[in-house]
């Protein structure tokens, strides 16, 4: 693809609670950020320090997000895409294509082309990953404020073994996902009592 190139991935797909995330990132070229990756595979301190070169040397950003309501409505995958939509679309520049991280394309009125680990091959990509990531995390952080007995500060709401046992023991908050089966399956048991 030439011309304006976007970067585009989500965070948040697989957790049991809070919204998923995307950003939209173009860089120059060569990137003016060294060490992009995917966010997975740096630390937190790694990323935090990533996103703030980001934002301050990126052409331009942009981070989204859907909704825990949007998830459960439409589910995660579409909810992941209308996010990245949504993070195309807040470009202060709009690009002429877009690359995204995985198998799948958002409808963004461009060309697109979806690329498997898009995230460690293509540095846009991998910076728009950092922000997606730094964007949600911080989130997770107000929810930990706003519930603290579900530890949303360590696993982010992932459906670790600590999630886990606090859904049980406290039952699900308006951040949690219902259309996924481990919280469905708790309300439905709940129900029944």
């Amino acid at each position: 693809m030439s011309g304006v190139v976007c970067g585009v991935d989500e965070a948040g797909r697989g957790p049991l609670a809070g919204p998923v995330f995307a950003a939209a990132v173009i860089l120059t070229n060569p990137s003016p950020v060294a060490g992009l990756a995917d966010s997975k595979k740096l630390t937190a301190k790694r990323r935090d320090a990533l996103a703030e070169a980001i934002r301050s040397r990126a052409v331009c950003w942009a981070v989204a997000s859907a909704s825990v309501e949007e998830i459960d409505a439409i589910n995660i995958l579409q909810a992941s895409l209308l996010a990245m939509k949504r993070a195309v679309a807040a470009l202060r520049q709009q690009p002429e294509s877009i690359l995204v991280d995985g198998l799948h394309v958002p409808a963004a009125g461009m060309p697109a082309r979806a690329i498997v680990r898009g995230d460690a091959l293509v540095p846009a990509i991998s910076a728009a990953s950092i922000l997606a990531k730094t964007a949600r995390d911080a989130h997770m952080l107000e929810l930990h404020a706003a519930y603290p007995g579900y530890g949303f500060d360590r696993h982010k709401g992932y459906g670790t073994a600590l999630h886990m046992a606090s859904l049980r023991r406290l039952g699900p908050t308006p951040a949690h996902r219902q259309s996924f089966a481990p919280v469905r399956n708790l309300i439905n048991t709940n129900k029944k009592k």
